[in-house]
């Protein structure tokens, strides 16, 4: 039993595990946030992966870091950590800077030799002292020792036994944090399920790092974390492009249409590929294709043919694709195009975030090429846009392009599974029987909304054909009529402009009585959420508003940004969504707040960057 007077209460904690690629910290890391989700916990990741793929072992370049926030008001992973674990040097003198002041951090030890120091650049063997940390702070665990005595007669070699050794921390930090530790061998159990001596060699280890923890309690205080009070339901943790995967699903479903995944693996995208390929059971079509062109041209096809089409990429890709989206655009065929930006230009930064595919999103297409544009504002959110452009392809024809980010890709939150009913039927824009008899043309339209009827191949009175160059507004033949094609390309941007009828209006939260604005889109929205927070308590008054549709705006944008007096737009690039809002609403005097780090905000950034514009 633990001392409940080294128990420390908190409303929520930070902990950032670090290591070498090859420790597995990613792993430890999603366990935790596993835990703690289901515990009743709010979660909020960032995986912080390396940039290059096979960097030397022990060095600087190669340390990768998950850090994760859980307790109650969660919205962001947290600017700095209360507690590091780092495997070895390299790890350390690369995550220091994220402890908060008085934090702890544990350290393998064993994994701290002259030779460990100089590979991570040390230049003393003193490396606590050498990085001003305060000796009283650090853990030094024998990480490596105990993970070997673990598992002594286990039978297993040392590479393998050495692969234990993030486990070992996972246990330790379960029991600094007093998450329950059969909750994380179900983890383990699942993750290991076909190799079940590895699964009794973690189970052995995360034991052994628990049973550690109770040793030394006396120098280390425990913490108990705040739950929520959650809705009741389903509850598990999941990452940005798991759920933009179900939520595809579930448009699926709703609308009746076969789903089909045309890709090309590209990194931070490439799990949602790797997703529905395992959905054969639920009817999905994922075909992972040659390249970008073909991945979004077997999409089209598979949308002509009448199926619910997707195809799923990253910035450089979305560039190949624009002919093809061009293509969609002309045809008037629905199409979700998925985008997890990440840091550019040309191959740019792929393990990093960045929001610097938006204006490739609204215009990266020759002529006039207008589509919609939505943007999830969180892991979870990721479920209910994902279904939401589907929703709005389907039922508008056209193609929706869905900005994520590999911040909320890769990062995951609690979510409650939802009940089938809470999501709407989509409904698809058929032909109309009274049309079936051989007077139907591809380009009439339903003129309240600009969609055209979407005709599948086979249904009888509607053959047709339909491709890239232009078409004739009635008949829907090949037309070079100058007066003609005005009146395509007018048609075309007003179906998209009337999409503003049927979606939500912009909503504003903090205080209502106040002067500045503060306005973010996309996955920024935990960051920005919790600097308006910090702001208001601190006696800023500040109001918040986040967009997750783009193009068009909510019907209601221009009307609450003239309500205020001062206006900052926060985004992760050089002010794309300010320059976009400027030109729509000359009249509003927006200011900027811009990182292009490949790297979320710091709410302390943008509680900084607002409070100089307010004084």
């Amino acid at each position: 039993m633990l001392d409940k007077t080294k128990v420390k209460v908190l409303d929520k904690v930070v902990v950032r595990f670090s290591g070498d690629s090859g420790d597995g910290m990613q792993l430890a890391g999603n366990i935790f946030t596993n835990v703690s989700a289901g515990i009743g916990n709010q979660v909020s990741t960032f995986p912080d992966y390396p940039a290059e793929i096979r960097a030397p072992q022990g060095s600087l370049s190669g340390v990768s870091g998950f850090q994760v926030s859980v307790g109650k008001g969660v919205h962001t992973p947290g600017d700095s950590c209360d507690v590091l674990i780092a495997m070895n040097p390299a790890a350390l003198k690369q995550n220091v800077k994220f402890l908060k002041a008085g934090g702890v951090i544990i350290v393998d030890i064993d994994s701290f030799k002259e030779a460990d120091l100089r590979k991570a650049l040390f230049e003393t063997d003193e490396p606590f002292a050498e990085l001003g940390i305060d000796p009283r702070q650090v853990v030094e665990a024998p990480v490596t020792t105990l993970t070997k005595a673990a598992l002594a007669d286990s039978g297993l070699d040392n590479k393998s036994i050495l692969k234990c050794r993030n486990i070992f921390a996972l246990g330790l930090v379960c029991w600094l944090f007093d998450r329950p530790i059969e909750s994380a061998k179900r983890h383990l159990s699942k993750k290991f399920a076909k190799k079940p001596a590895v699964y009794e060699a973690n189970a052995k280890v995360i034991d052994a790092g628990y049973n550690y923890g109770h040793n030394i309690h006396a120098s280390v205080s425990t913490y108990r974390i705040e739950t929520e009070d959650p809705r009741p339901g389903v509850y598990t943790d999941i990452n940005g492009n798991t759920a933009t995967a179900w939520g595809l699903i579930m448009a699926s479903e709703k609308c009746g249409r076969p789903l089909f995944l045309g890709s090309y693996p590209i990194t931070p995208a490439t799990d949602i590929l790797h997703e529905l390929a395992k959905r054969k059971d639920l009817g999905v079509k994922a075909c992972q294709m040659e390249d970008e062109i073909a991945g979004v041209c077997s999409a089209i096809g598979a949308s002509f043919a009448g199926n619910l089409a997707v195809t799923s990429t990253s910035g450089p890709g979305l560039a190949l694709k624009g002919e093809g989206i061009g293509l969609a655009v002309m045809a008037e065929l629905p199409l979700v195009v998925i985008d997890v930006q990440r840091g550019g230009p040309s191959t740019g930064l792929p393990t990093k975030t960045e929001q610097t595919d938006l204006m490739q999103a609204l215009y990266g297409r020759n002529g006039e090429s207008p589509v919609a544009v939505v943007a999830p504002s969180s892991p979870t959110d990721c479920f209910t846009m994902a279904f939401e452009a589907c929703r709005i392809a389907v039922e508008h024809m056209t193609p929706v392009i869905l900005l994520s980010d590999a911040f909320i890709g890769n990062g995951s939150s609690a979510w409650r599974v939802p009940d089938a009913d809470e999501y709407p039927e989509i409904h698809t824009h058929d032909v109309p029987e009274n049309l079936r008899d051989g007077s139907w043309r591809p380009y009439m339209r339903d003129e309240a909304s600009k969609v055209r009827y979407w005709a599948v191949p086979g249904t009888e009175g509607c053959a047709h054909r339909i491709g890239g160059l232009e078409k004739d507004a009635v008949t829907g033949g090949i037309s070079t009529d100058p007066l003609n094609h005005e009146i395509m390309v007018n048609t075309r941007r007003e179906k998209i402009a009337r999409i503003a009828d049927d979606i939500p209006e912009l909503e504003v939260i903090g205080d209502p009585n106040a002067d500045t604005l503060l306005v973010g889109w996309g996955g920024t929205y935990g960051h920005l959420h919790t600097a308006a927070d910090e702001l208001n308590a601190a006696g800023r008054s500040v109001a918040f508003t986040h967009f997750r549709y783009i193009n068009p705006l909510p019907k209601n944008t221009g009307e609450v940004l003239r309500r205020y007096k001062r206006v900052v737009v926060a985004e992760l690039n050089t002010g794309m969504f300010a320059d976009y809002l400027q030109a729509k609403f000359p009249e509003v005097e927006i200011k900027r707040i811009n990182k292009i780090q490949g790297q979320p905000f710091l709410v302390k950034e943008l509680v900084e960057g607002v409070t100089k514009y307010m004084e």
